[in-house]
């Protein structure tokens, strides 16, 4: 690789609710350089966004919103027919929820992530997709949009006039439609730390990922996605996170706080 190239790191936060915390989110904001806040549909309440917001602020991590379908019980991994017009509505309320706590936090929205199983229906269909973009240019233009290259989520963000933030992710597998392989399928979600890395340095260094029958997909990469919520996900994200500086990458944030 020739030169520097700046790549974003970001991960999920703030995915408690109440009394009860998922993942080390101190840990990931030593690691990340974007945080995706979960804002109180899939995970997520006031007293958890104002914190984590805090805490991204005091790491200099840029914060995120990260809308999800309203289901806590299945953590927002459930898929919810609902109405195009339903899904901007609850997208855009889950945004300006963000919005007002980082305000209190004294730092700033600068971009959404959908989450979960809102995000998979929107890399398959395009009126999901067009429904998410719709309502982050709707708030706020200036918010870029994370979103899997080559599907209707980047599509959509580019109809919308947004900046789409193409994204790759560092411990889950491809399908050949360029989507990820499910959750249940073997070899969906990878584990060991070492692996993931060297996987995500030779994404990154082709431009492409690779599929679990082989086949090789170009894309554009702006940012790696690293998970925290699985055992040995924090020493993950630490070697991936080495492993792109080993390449000789400069870990920023693609929408600055």
């Amino acid at each position: 690789m020739s030169g520097q190239r700046n790549i974003d790191l970001n991960a999920d936060l703030g995915e408690g609710f109440g009394a009860w915390r998922m993942g080390d989110d101190a840990a990931l904001l030593a690691i990340v350089t974007s945080a995706n806040v979960a804002c109180g549909f899939h995970a997520g309440d006031p007293d958890i966004m104002v914190e984590t917001a805090m805490a991204a602020k005091a790491r200099g991590v840029a914060v995120g919103a990260h809308p999800g379908f309203f289901d806590l019980r299945g953590f927002g991994r459930t898929p919810i027919r609902e109405t195009p017009r339903r899904i901007e509505r609850d997208v855009a309320y889950q945004i300006g929820a963000l919005q007002a706590c980082a305000a209190l936090a004294g730092t700033r929205v600068t971009y959404v992530k959908a989450h979960g199983a809102l995000a998979n229906l929107a890399n398959a269909e395009d009126a999901i997709a067009e429904a998410i973009a719709r309502a982050v240019a709707g708030v706020d233009r200036g918010l870029a949009l994370v979103v899997m290259p080559g599907l209707p989520a980047e599509r959509a963000a580019a109809r919308a006039g947004l900046r789409g933030i193409r994204e790759i992710y560092a411990d889950r597998a491809y399908a050949d439609d360029g989507r990820l392989a499910p959750r249940a399928m073997d070899g969906a979600v990878l584990h060991d730390a070492h692996d993931i890395a060297a996987r995500v340095r030779r994404m990154v260094e082709d431009g492409a990922v690779t599929t679990l029958s082989g086949r090789r997909i170009p894309v554009g990469i702006d940012t790696v996605c690293v998970h925290g919520d699985h055992p040995g996900a924090i020493a993950a994200a630490r070697v991936v996170r080495a492993e792109l500086e080993g390449a000789g990458l400069a870990l920023r944030p693609f929408a600055p706080p």
